[in-house]
């Protein structure tokens, strides 16, 4: 630019020159004779073609131009439509153009500030850069989560969308573990995802052992008593990540990205399936899998994820061969030992002639012949309350499992839950009939007005039912005690002192037509209640 605008100066300029110009700066010719221009006026514009010159004028972001970005979630009009008004009260000055305010927070702001102004921290944190942790080897670290499948699953004839608990191991990218919930996931879940994680035998292996650490993202099932007892037992360091930083776990979040795309999305009862119609409603004669089938494809995805995917990290090796290929030594448990450390325990009991006492209930098992009197160890799963496990309160061993007595079958189960449905359906309904209101549409500013007019007998009659019916629940029965009932009558003696006797008994004016006289119908009933 310097030699054109010598040219110029010399003027031995030909438009010949300034074609070639722009054709290596890949600009218009205009666009060069706009910058020969400019820096005929200011010399050091030559030096950086294109740059506008800097003023003392020139607008800034303010605070309160940040404030507002955040208020309207980056709308700029609206952040002018403000400035405006807030300038008519003589509130501030005068706001620029709205293409010099555009510019001066495209200059002035970052893009992922201009995001996490539109979005929040979710839209900011995808313009930040993140390090790559070394990959380390197996076992050195593992990372686990919840993920709920987009996917619905016939549950006991409900649709319900399962969760997944699974275990990944940093270096290799395995899945050590994982464990399926068709409901709300639990410290459970994430005991039997251990278990399935750690155990190397048959389903499980190859992959597994103990690993040094486990990163969890401040989960309460994660962060559970009894999760964390059984970490400290197998001596596996926990590391809490902070909340809102899903990118310090990215192995696993990179799994929970990658099963929707390769492997949910082309299942039946795929939940964000794009659908025709303005309603993404889901087909009536759509047939959702079971909860068994789901299961058994998932475990199947899984293998193939270990054995057969080349993750890009790898460098065109399976999770299978990365693990292979590592020759650290890794630590086992035995199997008895490992379910032993993830039950939760319960305390010490008494074993008598009707079994463990647990949660107000009995638990029998063939073992306890002859064993009665004995203090034991109760340690169980959660939520699995048909069955504990037993052990010597004293020398810790193993005695056996012990089953719930007099447990009901699974058609009553299903009675009892039918009847709560129903139950908890009714009571909703007549909730949302008490609580329905409606109001008027107003287009003037002014008070709600209630929709549904009532007598004032109606009223009344509402209102002394509700009264009535507080008055009965605080009554007290037993607070005056009945009339005695006549000499006739045999009253048994347990009765009698709960009678007032110097209150007399109601008579009908005449005799009975069958028999000597009797009481009347409310002296009758005041027998019958005493």
């Amino acid at each position: 630019m310097r030699r054109l605008l010598a040219l110029r100066q010399d003027q031995r300029l030909t438009t010949r020159h300034v074609r070639l110009m722009a054709e290596s700066l890949e600009v218009t010719e205009r666009t060069v004779w706009r910058w020969l221009a400019a820096a005929e006026r200011d010399e050091s514009a030559a030096a950086e073609p294109g740059t506008r010159t800097q003023s003392k004028d020139r607008f800034s972001v303010t605070p309160e131009v940040r404030s507002l970005l955040a208020l309207w979630k980056g709308n700029v009009a609206a952040v002018h439509r403000e400035l405006i008004a807030r300038a008519a009260k003589d509130e501030g000055e005068p706001p620029p153009s709205i293409p010099t305010l555009h510019r001066a927070i495209q200059r002035d702001l970052t893009p992922g500030e201009r995001a996490g102004l539109a979005g929040g921290e979710r839209a900011a944190r995808k313009h930040d850069v993140f390090l790559a942790r070394p990959r380390g080897w197996r076992n050195q670290a593992w990372e686990t989560d919840h993920v709920q499948a987009p996917v619905l699953v016939d549950v006991d004839g409900k649709a319900r969308r399962p969760w997944i608990t699974w275990f990944t191991d940093c270096a290799t990218n395995a899945i050590t573990g994982v464990a399926v919930t068709p409901g709300d996931p639990s410290r459970e879940s994430v005991l039997s995802a251990l278990r399935s994680a750690v155990l190397r035998e048959e389903p499980y292996g190859p992959f597994g052992g103990l690993p040094e650490k486990v990163r969890v993202d401040r989960g309460k099932d994660f962060l559970s008593r009894t999760v964390t007892a059984a970490f400290d037992l197998l001596d596996v360091t926990v590391e809490d990540l902070p909340a809102y930083t899903p990118h310090l776990k990215g192995t696993v979040e990179g799994l929970n990205r990658a099963v929707e795309s390769m492997f949910l999305a082309a299942l039946p009862g795929y939940a964000r399936q794009p659908r025709p119609g303005k309603r993404a409603s889901r087909p009536k004669d759509e047939v959702l899998l079971g909860f068994e089938d789901f299961t058994a494809r998932l475990l199947a995805w899984t293998l193939w994820w270990n054995t057969e995917h080349r993750p890009a990290p790898l460098q065109g090796k399976t999770p299978l061969e990365a693990w292979q290929d590592d020759p650290t030594p890794l630590r086992d448990v035995p199997a008895a030992d490992l379910w032993t450390f993830t039950l939760e325990d319960a305390g010490t009991r008494t074993l008598t002639t009707r079994g463990v006492r647990f949660r107000r209930r009995d638990y029998v098992g063939a073992w306890m012949t002859g064993q009665a009197g004995i203090q034991v160890r109760v340690r169980f799963m959660p939520h699995h309350d048909h069955r504990i496990e037993v052990y010597h309160a004293a020398t810790g061993r193993y005695l056996g499992p012990a089953d719930l007595a007099d447990q009901a079958t699974d058609e009553q189960i299903s009675a009892v839950r039918r009847a709560r449905a129903a139950r908890t359906r009714r009571l909703k309904k007549d909730l949302e009939a008490s609580q329905r209101e409606r109001y008027a549409a107003v287009n003037q500013p002014e008070a709600p007005q209630r929709l549904g007019a009532l007598t004032g007998a109606q009223a009344e009659a509402e209102l002394a039912q509700a009264t009535d019916t507080d008055l009965s629940q605080l009554a007290l029965p037993d607070l005056i005690p009945p009339a005695a009932p006549p000499a006739d009558w045999r009253t048994p003696p347990s009765l009698v002192t709960r009678t007032a006797p110097g209150r007399p008994a109601l008579l009908p004016p005449g005799p009975a037509p069958d028999g000597p006289p009797g009481p009347t119908a409310q002296t009758a009933e005041d027998g019958d209640d005493s």
